[in-house]
C-alpha cells in the first residue's frame, strides 16, 4: 500500500516538474518573442530614419500653350482632343497665300537692290580712273594756261616796245614834214622830196596804229589767258576733290549693299512668317483644350490648343519641415504612382525656396497674437531619372498622385 502511494507521489512530482518545465519554456519563448519584437521594432524605426516619404505629392509637367505667331485664317486642323502627337507634327495650317505674295515681293525687292549694288560696285573702278584722268588733265590745263599768260605778257611787252618805236618814227616823220613844207613853198626842195616825206609820215602813222592795235589785241589776249587760268584753277580744285568723290562713290556702294542686306532681311522675315502658317507641336505630348476650328480667323498670340508634354515630367512633393533636416539635392528617391501601380526612380532636384503657405495667394498672418504652431510643408522637386525606359508607353500624366520615398542617409 505504501509502495503504491510512493509511486503515485512520484508520478505527481514528475507531472509537476514537466508542467514547471513547460511553463519555464513558455516564459522563455515569450520573453524571446518580446525581445525579438522589440529588436524588429527598433530595427524598423532605425531603418525609417534612412528615408523620408510623403503622400502629399503629384506628378508635374509642362503645359504648353500652343498659339499662332501671326494672324490668319485656319485652313486645316490636323489634331483632335486627347490625341498623342510627336514633335514636329502638324497641329493647324493657316492660309498661306497672303504670306506667299509677301515673299514674292521681298524677292523682287532683293533683286532690285542687288542690281543697284552691282551697278554701284562697277562705278568704283570707273570713278577711280576718271578721277585720276581728270586731275592729270586739270594739272596740264593749269600749266598750259599759265604758260599762255606768260607768252601773252611777253608778246604784249614786245608790242608795247614796237608802239614806242613806231611813235618815235611817226614823231620824226611829222617833224620832217613840218620842216619840208616851208622849203617847198620857197622852192628850196623839190615836190618829189616833199611827197616822199609825206609818204614816210603816212607810213609811220600806219605803223604806229598797227602797233597800237597789236597792243590792244595782246592786252585782250592776256586777259583771256588769265580768265583761262582762273578756269583751269577751278577745274584743278574740282579735280583735287577726287578722293572725296571716291569716298562718296564708295559710300553709295556701301549704301547699296546695305539696301541688299535690308532687302534680304525683309525676305527672311517674309519667309519666316510664311513658315509660321504651319503650326506644329514643339514636343511629344497629348493635345488638350482644343479651341481651333477650320475657317476660324485667329489673331497673333491666340491660344489654339494646350500640349501636355510627356517627356519631361517630375514630382512636386510637399514634405513637412521636420522631414527636411537631412534632405538635400542629389539624393536618390523611389516614386510610387497610384495610377500605374509602378515604382519609378528619381533624384531630388530642388528644395523649394519657401513654404507652401508663403507661396499661396493669401500668406498666413501670424502677427495677430493668436499664434498656433502648425507644421509647414515645403515643395521639393524630384526628377525622374529613367523615364524613357520606365514609362515607354507614356502612362504618366501631370496631376497624378504619387508617394515619393527619399533616401536621406
Amino acid at each position: 500500500m505504501a509502495e503504491t502511494n510512493t509511486q503515485e507521489e512520484q508520478k505527481a512530482q514528475d507531472l509537476q516538474d514537466e508542467k514547471d518545465e513547460r511553463t519555464t519554456r513558455r516564459r522563455l519563448l515569450i520573453a524571446g518573442g518580446v525581445l525579438l519584437a522589440a529588436i524588429i521594432v527598433l530595427g524598423l524605426w532605425w531603418h525609417s530614419t534612412f528615408t523620408e516619404d510623403t503622400d502629399d505629392a503629384t506628378v508635374d509637367g509642362h503645359l504648353i500653350q500652343v498659339s499662332a505667331r501671326i494672324p490668319g485664317t485656319v485652313q486645316q486642323v490636323a489634331v483632335e482632343e486627347n490625341q498623342f502627337v510627336r514633335k514636329g507634327d502638324l497641329i493647324a495650317q493657316l492660309d498661306p497665300r497672303d504670306y506667299e505674295v509677301a515673299v514674292e515681293n521681298a524677292k523682287a525687292a532683293l533683286a532690285s537692290a542687288q542690281a543697284n549694288a552691282d551697278a554701284a560696285r562697277v562705278n568704283i573702278p570707273i570713278s577711280q580712273v576718271n578721277t585720276g584722268t581728270t586731275l592729270t588733265s586739270a594739272d596740264a590745263g593749269l600749266s598750259g594756261s599759265r604758260a599762255g599768260i606768260l607768252q601773252a605778257e611777253q608778246q604784249l611787252a614786245s608790242l608795247k616796245a614796237r608802239v614806242a618805236k613806231a611813235q618815235a618814227g611817226y614823231t620824226k616823220a611829222q617833224a620832217d614834214l613840218a620842216r619840208y613844207k616851208p622849203l617847198l613853198e620857197k622852192d628850196v626842195i623839190s615836190k618829189q622830196q616833199y611827197d616822199a616825206a609825206v609818204a614816210q609820215a603816212d607810213a609811220a602813222r600806219a605803223e604806229l596804229e598797227d602797233a597800237q592795235a597789236g597792243v590792244q589785241a595782246s592786252t585782250e589776249a592776256v586777259k583771256v589767258a588769265r580768265d583761262r587760268e582762273k578756269q583751269s584753277e577751278a577745274q584743278y580744285k574740282f579735280a583735287e576733290t577726287g578722293p572725296q568723290q571716291m569716298q562718296a562713290t564708295n559710300a553709295r556702294a556701301r549704301q547699296a549693299q546695305a539696301m541688299v542686306q535690308q532687302a534680304q532681311a525683309q525676305l527672311d522675315e517674309a519667309e519666316l512668317k510664311l513658315s509660321y502658317t504651319k503650326i506644329v507641336a514643339s514636343a511629344d505630348g497629348i493635345i488638350s483644350r482644343k479651341g481651333v476650328e477650320i475657317n476660324q480667323n485667329i489673331a497673333a498670340g491666340q491660344n489654339l490648343v494646350t500640349l501636355v508634354e510627356l517627356d519631361d515630367l517630375w514630382v512636386t512633393a510637399n514634405f513637412k519641415e521636420t522631414q527636411l533636416r537631412h534632405m538635400q539635392e542629389g539624393q536618390e528617391a523611389e516614386i510610387k504612382v497610384d495610377a500605374t501601380g509602378k515604382t519609378y526612380h528619381g533624384k531630388v532636384k530642388q528644395i523649394g525656396g519657401a513654404t507652401g503657405s508663403m507661396l499661396s495667394l493669401f500668406p498666413a498672418e501670424n502677427a495677430t497674437g493668436n499664434y498656433v504652431k502648425v507644421v509647414q510643408r515645403v515643395p521639393v522637386r524630384i526628377d525622374f531619372t529613367d523615364l524613357k525606359h520606365e514609362d515607354p508607353d507614356h502612362k504618366l500624366r501631370p496631376g497624378l498622385s504619387s508617394e515619393p520615398i527619399v533616401s536621406v542617409k
